[in-house]
């Protein structure tokens, strides 16, 4: 049995070679310390070119409502406006869930090229 808390490490490793691939430079946010400056948790991924607070879930059965209560949570506690869920269960592709408001402003290019003000390292 795999210990949850190694695959969600893998997770996260996983999703942050998912943004490198679309040419996001992104990393664990544990992958150094479990704790930022002031002691709260880390984030789970840390990409300064997409002002996102990430949540990853590497778990077969998914839990959608706490998922998402946890990344508006930490999204709020970290400043950053948009959060999204990354998920993969055992032998499926990755999935993104998030707002209207990050979906769209996605879509409408604002995260597209350099950021000129670019997101604080912890988000």
């Amino acid at each position: 049995m795999v210990h949850s808390r190694n695959k969600g490490k893998r997770g996260e490793r996983e999703f942050s070679q998912v943004l490198i691939h679309y040419g996001y430079p992104a990393r664990r946010g544990s992958q150094y310390s479990a704790q930022t400056s002031d002691g709260t948790p880390s984030p789970d991924i840390h990409c300064a070119d997409l002002p996102i607070h990430w949540e990853v879930k590497r778990v077969n059965k998914l839990n959608l409502r706490d998922a998402i209560s946890q990344a508006k949570a930490d999204s709020s506690r970290y400043g950053c406006k948009h959060w999204a869920v990354a998920w993969r269960e055992d032998h499926g592709e990755w999935v993104i869930i998030t707002s209207p408001d990050t979906f769209f402003a996605a879509t409408r290019g604002d995260f597209a090229g350099p950021i000129e003000n670019k997101v604080s390292e912890i988000c």
